[in-house]
């Protein structure tokens, strides 16, 4: 079951809009709730991640420095292989 919401936006968000729909062969009203679904999804698991970051942080569970060193070497091992590779 779905609920109706009314929204505002500005003319070429809403002409954008229209013609998304039409390539998609959907309805203005579904690729707005797709649209606005994708966004809330990533945004509370944005959130939910960066609260527990903070649970961490404030309890002091923090990576030791030999832990980011390793992930440093790690990263620049592949960075270094990518660069070769495009050469």
């Amino acid at each position: 079951m779905s609920d109706v919401i009314t929204i505002r936006v500005d003319r070429k968000t809403r002409d954008r809009l229209e013609k998304l729909a039409k390539a998609m062969d959907r309805s203005k009203s579904y690729v707005a709730a797709e649209a606005i679904r994708s966004y809330v999804d990533l945004n509370e698991w944005q959130i939910g991640e960066i609260k527990a970051a903070l649970k961490e942080a404030e309890a002091g569970d923090f990576a030791r420095e030999e832990e980011v060193e390793a992930v440093t070497r790690k990263w620049r091992r592949g960075a270094g292989k990518v660069a070769k590779a495009r050469a």
